[in-house]
């Protein structure tokens, strides 16, 4: 009998006839016209300038205000003293000056002293030296109702040594401008 040829065979050969005919059928035709030379390179981007980012800090801000203080938001006191010297009436001027430029501010005043003293005494007259730092910037037309006051006493030296050099820097009141 004569052989038959294997229907496995058969079936795969017609498939792979049925994929090479569709994909002849799917192949590109040639465009009836080219397209034309590519020119020189065009950019799509435009050369607009990049956002400028503040150059310093945001006006308002306790940021702003330390940078223009440069160092006049604190002032120092003499030894076991709460009253306002010349050189501290004039920092004071100055965070009156920004603080009326700012009207929407508030701000609050720090006592600090020295290690020297109990604690409750320095925290009294840190209070004090808050106080009358407060009463200078309200002389000066600052608004009472911007400012407030608190008293670190002796907790939160700006220099930890036990000299007199930083004994001095530990006597200050500072005002924090309140973002």
């Amino acid at each position: 009998m004569p052989s038959m040829p294997n229907i496995r065979v058969l079936s795969g050969a017609l498939l792979l006839g049925a994929a090479a005919l569709s994909l002849a059928a799917c192949g590109s035709k040639p465009p009836k016209e080219l397209p034309p030379e590519p020119g020189p390179a065009v950019s799509t981007t435009t050369n607009a300038p990049m956002p400028q980012m503040p150059a310093g800090p945001v006006a308002g801000t306790q940021a702003d205000f330390v940078a223009q203080m440069m160092g006049r938001d604190t002032i120092h006191f003499a030894y076991d003293k709460y009253g306002i010297d010349p050189a501290s009436a004039v920092s004071l001027q100055s965070q009156a000056t920004w603080l009326q430029k700012y009207p929407g501010k508030r701000a609050t005043i720090e006592g600090h002293c020295d290690e020297r003293g109990t604690r409750d005494y320095n925290l009294a007259l840190g209070e004090r030296r808050a106080t009358a730092a407060k009463n200078y910037l309200v002389s000066l037309g600052v608004d009472a109702g911007r400012l407030t006051t608190v008293s670190y006493g002796k907790e939160r030296p700006a220099d930890p040594a036990s000299t007199e050099e930083a004994y001095a820097m530990n006597r200050r009141a500072v005002t924090v401008a309140i973002d």
